[in-house]
């Protein structure tokens, strides 16, 4: 979908070839950013990712769906999920069809939590 890296995640959402892929992940971005204000937006691996004392979450466009990646949250939230197909640290859902909009915050708050627990942990 992409000929080149993005440097940034508006790059990123340009070149995303579908109008309902960007749209939707246009969507996530608004809510991961504003249940994480704090984390800082990247380009990393060639997808948007979202940092805060550490790896929080990512979000990619593919052919035939859109990916959320919240790393190994995705286990701590399986019966929520049921209805997506998941593997160990990521959700997949059709480019039209984000999950629901509290779920998406719930799972960001867990990460964010997570995070800060590990880095009071190494201090």
């Amino acid at each position: 979908m992409r000929a080149e890296a993005a440097a940034n995640v508006d790059e990123y959402l340009d070149q995303v070839g579908s109008d309902k892929a960007r749209e939707t992940l246009s969507r996530l971005r608004t809510i991961i950013l504003d249940a994480a204000p704090e984390a800082k937006e990247v380009i990393s691996y060639r997808i948007p990712t979202y940092q805060f004392h550490g790896f929080v979450c990512g979000f990619a466009a593919f052919k035939n769906h859109c990916s959320f990646f919240p790393g190994h949250t995705v286990a701590d939230f399986s019966a929520q999920l049921s209805a997506y197909k998941t593997s160990k640290g990521t959700i997949q859902f059709p480019h039209d069809h984000l999950m629901p909009e509290s779920l998406v915050r719930e799972i960001v708050s867990a990460r964010l939590l997570d995070n800060l627990a590990q880095s009071k942990e190494r201090k």
